[in-house]
């Protein structure tokens, strides 16, 4: 592993957004959800498909604060373009489970 300069942490641009919709993804290779997260001010709503499906579901995510990178260029995933990384850790089976803050903090608040 490369170690990191503090400089490049801060390349590194992760917000927290609340999930306000989200739709299964059948069409994917492996198992999705089709997730639309709002970071508010001038980032809005962005898109992403995740791998999630294990620990939630389209319903249970919606209103649900995630953590994501939004300053990675689009990717096509099947005929859904992301936008954003949501990010997350793997439990003891390697199944996504999402990072969430703890309390009750402002969208759109950046990581540091």
């Amino acid at each position: 592993m490369t170690d990191l300069t503090f400089d490049d942490f801060l390349k590194v641009d992760i917000r927290v957004g609340r999930v306000v919709e989200a739709q299964p993804y059948p069409e994917a290779r492996k198992p999705a959800i089709k997730l639309w997260v709002d970071f508010g001010g001038d980032l809005g709503v962005r898109k992403s498909s995740a791998q999630i499906t294990k620990h939630y579901t389209p319903e249970g995510l919606t209103g649900q604060r995630v953590v994501a990178v939004v300053n990675f260029p689009p990717r096509q995933i099947g005929k859904f373009m992301s936008e954003i990384l949501v990010l997350g850790v793997p439990d003891d089976e390697g199944e996504v489970v999402l990072l969430t803050p703890d309390k009750d903090v402002p969208i759109g608040g950046r990581l540091f």
